[in-house]
Formats: structure tokens, sequence, C-alpha cells
């Protein structure tokens, strides 16, 4: 049961996806490494594979953040030229901007993403939000140097690492030897490159030192807010959508608060309790306001009935009633309440519908 009293809360938020349309370490990477789309995308494969798959010790989902660095320094990445980039480059959800204000207004709000503090900083420039209630990953290029040597090494290790094939994760597969033989190959190639040749070159401090804001990180993340902020679990409100927010969807649903997959893939969906397909960022004003003020078993009774004729009766704000119908028929947001019997469908719908909205590329990306 939901103890939550009347008017209280805490937003806690995952950037890109629910905030944003970036995949900034992926556009980073198809920005400064050739064939960096590829690249990117097989190496976060391989992310998906230690931590999902093989579930390796002390490896945390989000690593692929950390294993591009070496690479993207390489090929002249730098602090300045990543924050340029970024803020070049930010897309926002629709409504994004005016979401957070609206919900900055009700509740303690907070980010946590697993993106470069650059593109955070960025991103906070446009929507004015607080950088000092943001956590994310900490990227300093410029303290590092590597030789010319290195350099050419990295640039090799970067055309063997594209010829591979993408790598193909069976559904339930739950240990190496469930992936095809080629790609349990390539898996134990990434291993050798990564743990043992990068390790031990000047850029291996690299892999070292950078700590992606992701899987546990975002976890004692939440935790770290709440003592802040002086709230129990149960008052917290969190949306994600990836892989990179399964152990904080987790905290969150086993101390009682409410979790949001907004636009998620397949790890996204199986962790959380409630599925929002959108364009757009009102809806998350409509199920955060609701959650201020009547708590998390209002949303999901709304959840289960969700259509544009059942706001009134669930007492949704008037003026978000008039901004989401705006949206009518053709881009109004989906809500539904996961359960076990209509996860798959979700997870399907949620996984295309995310592709639509993103991108093919960055919509695949776990």
């Amino acid at each position: 049961m939901n103890h939550q009293p009347e008017g209280v809360g805490v937003f806690i938020s995952d950037c890109e996806g629910p905030i944003s349309k970036n995949d900034n370490a992926f556009e980073l990477t198809k920005h400064f490494i050739p064939d960096g789309d590829h690249f990117f995308s097989l190496i976060s494969k391989y992310d998906d594979v230690l931590a999902e798959v093989i579930r390796r010790p002390r490896y945390k989902a989000g690593y692929t953040l950390k294993l591009i660095t070496p690479f993207l320094k390489a090929y002249g990445a730098t602090n300045d030229a990543i924050e340029r980039y970024s803020a070049e480059n930010i897309l926002l959800i629709q409504g994004a901007k005016n979401m957070l204000n609206y919900i900055r207004k009700l509740m303690p709000s907070f980010i946590i993403s697993t993106s470069y503090n650059q593109y955070i900083a960025s991103l906070c420039s446009v929507t004015g939000f607080p950088k000092e209630n943001v956590y994310c990953t900490i990227l300093d290029l410029d303290k590092y140097t590597i030789s010319e040597e290195e350099v050419k090494r990295l640039k090799i290790l970067r055309e063997e690492i594209t010829a591979y094939p993408m790598i193909e994760i069976p559904e339930g597969a739950k240990s190496l030897k469930d992936l095809s033989i080629k790609d349990q190959e390539t898996v134990i190639r990434l291993d050798e490159i990564f743990w043992e040749e990068i390790m031990i070159m000047a850029s291996g401090r690299i892999l070292r030192e950078v700590n992606p804001i992701g899987g546990e990180e975002k976890a004692k993340a939440i935790r770290r807010i709440t003592k802040k902020v002086g709230s129990p679990l149960n008052n917290v409100v969190y949306i994600g959508d990836s892989i990179t927010d399964v152990q904080a969807f987790c905290l969150v649903k086993e101390g009682g608060g409410l979790t949001l997959s907004f636009n998620g893939n397949r790890y996204a969906v199986q962790s959380a309790e409630v599925a929002v397909l959108s364009k757009n960022a009102v809806v998350t004003s409509i199920l955060i306001d609701l959650f201020f003020r009547f708590g998390r078993d209002h949303v999901m009774r709304l959840a289960e009935v969700w259509s544009i004729n059942t706001l009134e009766k669930f007492c949704v704000d008037e003026t978000l009633i008039k901004k989401i119908s705006k949206l009518v028929p053709d881009s109004f947001p989906k809500v539904e309440k996961i359960t076990s019997e209509n996860m798959e469908r979700i997870v399907k719908e949620s996984s295309f519908f995310r592709k639509t909205v993103r991108g093919e590329a960055i919509g695949r990306l776990g």
C-alpha cells in the first residue's frame, strides 16, 4: 500500500530519452571517429552482453561511455570540442523545457544521466535546469596525454573493431554460450582489447578513472538525493528509458515509489511499472502533478484506463488537459500500466515508437 501523503514528492529523471532525443556519446563518436556509428553500436552491444547476459562482476551498464574515451582522445576530441559540438546539437523532446519548469515548481527535481558533463552543461543552459541538481559522468580528456605511437595503435584497433559484424543477443540469453560462435569470438577479442591491451597503455588511465553514471551508480545517486532532501523512497518518481536505468527502477519500485518508462527499450519496460509512449513531454507533467497531489496509486489507476476522456475524472489540471488535447488524435500519448500479460506487447510497441522519436540508430541502442 502507498502511504505517500498529499503534496509531496521528489522528481528524478534520466536525461536522454525523457528530456532530450540525443544520445550524445553516440553522436560524439560518429562526429570524431571514422565509422563511429558502427563502432559505438558494436561497443554498446558488447556493453549489454557484459552487463545483462554475462553479468560480469563489477561491470556496470553504461560502461560504453568509458570504453570509447581512449578512441575519442586518439581522434582529437577535447573538452572544448565536446562541449561546442554538444551545445550545437541538443534536440529536446517537444515541451521538455516547460515540463521541467512546471515540475520544479512542484517538488525537488533532479537529473541523473550517464551523459558527459559537457553535454549536461549545455542542456542545463538551454532548459534553465540547475546544474547543481544533476548527477552525470565527468569526463576531462584534456588532462590525459598519449603518445603518437599509441594514437596509431588505437586507430588500428578502431579499424579492427569496426570490421566486426554487429553482435546479436538472442532473446533470453543468459551466458556467452547463448550467442553465436562468431559473436562469442568478437566478445572475447573485445575483452582482450579493452581489459588487457588498452589497460596497460597510457590511455588505460582513462578507462580506470572515468566512472559512467549508469546502472548501480544511478541507484547510488538516488540514495544520495533522498538523503539530501530528507525524503523516503516512496516519495520518489523516477523516469528512465534504457539499460542504465534498471537498477534505479528496481530501487525506487522496491521502496514504494513510482517508476515510468518513457519511450523505453526492452530493459526499461521490463523494469518499470508504467510505460509512456509520447513525442511530447506534457504527459510527464500530468503524471508527476498527479503523483504530487494524490500519490502513486492514483497514477497507477489512471494508467489502467488512460484516455483523453478520463483525464478530467482523475483531476488532471485543466491547463494541462488543454495542452495535451491539442495532440489529439495523431500524437496523443499512450500511457499503460505494465503487467506480465502485456509486457511483451508493450516492449515491441515502445521499442518501435522509440525509434520513430529518436531515429533508428539511437533507438536500437541499449
